[in-house]
């Protein structure tokens, strides 16, 4: 059996998986990132040691156990490089735990957990070259090549959504101008629409609740035919649009799978990203990677974690 654990910045979840990859057990805790590593890390050792409890409960053993952190691990497993969400920084997660149990742990970021899960389970399974963008306040990647993660030669690899692709209104967190995070997340749509409305753009049915303006609320409101909603939407998928076209022509994936938070817009943003993307691709008359929506939501990150080691080079 496995354990895989998705470390989040509010939540943790954890499950325990068998030898088919189902979910005999799951769970959730607190972070609590507040009171620091050695706090958070004690916890998670208490829950696997109830996990492995459970696992000999069913006359089975622990095979290894997987972590996706919203950051950036070493190849080896041992630390957390860094963890903006969490306050982390070079601390020795794995080779605590490894320590405390002596079986294979391994750590990945939550976006590369996650395209695991989907190439295993969901929306690229059977394809040996994939990519899964995670669509929320941020933007992520994960990148899945002859079934294996990619990463780069040192471990910066698929941070997807810091692909330079135009001049933007305002700076990204990394200190950057133009990253595709702040064109085609959660956050860039909302301040897009804040940006227009401090412009004087004055009619718009966002202006009914200013203070909840989110990307739920722009995608209902340009179903609903409003003008700001849709071109809040227009430009978002736009730039979401030259990042895949740019990935294609880099990497000519099988498949380009999108998930997180506004992704949950479903149909009505795959039909624009589908519609539009023939236009920027660099050679029209041939066949590309199909577009599709992940499957596996808030599961993928635990389940790609507990196989975390079947996808290391």
């Amino acid at each position: 059996m496995r354990i895989g654990i998705d470390i989040g910045g509010t939540n943790i979840g954890m499950g325990l998986l068998n030898s088919k990859l189902d979910m005999v057990y799951k769970s959730e805790m607190p972070t609590e990132k507040e009171k620091g590593y050695q706090y958070i890390r004690d916890k998670l050792i208490h829950a696997i040691e109830d996990m492995i409890s459970r696992a000999g409960e069913l006359g089975e053993k622990l095979d290894s156990i997987g972590i996706g952190i919203p950051g950036i691990a070493d190849e080896e497993g041992d630390k957390v490089i860094f963890c903006t969400n969490l306050g982390w920084s070079n601390v020795p997660l794995g080779r605590d735990i490894r320590a405390r149990f002596q079986i294979p742990v391994y750590i990945g970021n939550d976006a590369t957990v996650a395209a695991i899960a989907e190439s295993a389970l969901g929306a690229s399974r059977g394809y040996a070259n994939s990519l899964f963008i995670t669509i929320g306040t941020g933007i992520g990647g994960g990148i899945i090549l002859d079934k294996k993660v990619y990463s780069g030669s040192h471990g910066l690899g698929s941070e997807i959504g810091h692909m330079i692709v135009g001049e933007n209104f305002y700076d990204c967190n990394c200190g950057n101008r133009g990253c595709l995070e702040t064109f085609a997340s959660s956050t860039a749509m909302e301040r897009y629409v804040r940006w227009e409305i401090e412009r004087g753009f004055g009619d718009s049915l966002l202006l009914k609740d200013i203070e909840n303006i989110s990307a739920k609320a722009i995608f209902e409101g340009a179903a609903k035919g409003d003008r700001l909603s849709n071109m809040a939407v227009d430009r978002m998928v736009k730039y979401l649009v030259i990042g895949i076209a740019n990935l294609i022509n880099i990497l000519d994936p099988d498949i380009i799978v999108l998930g997180g938070g506004v992704a949950r817009a479903g149909d009505f943003l795959l039909e624009r990203v589908r519609g539009l993307l023939p236009k920027y691709l660099l050679f029209k008359e041939m066949e590309y990677g199909k577009i599709e929506l992940a499957r596996l939501g808030d599961q993928a990150g635990i389940i790609g974690a507990a196989i975390l080691g079947d996808y290391r080079q």
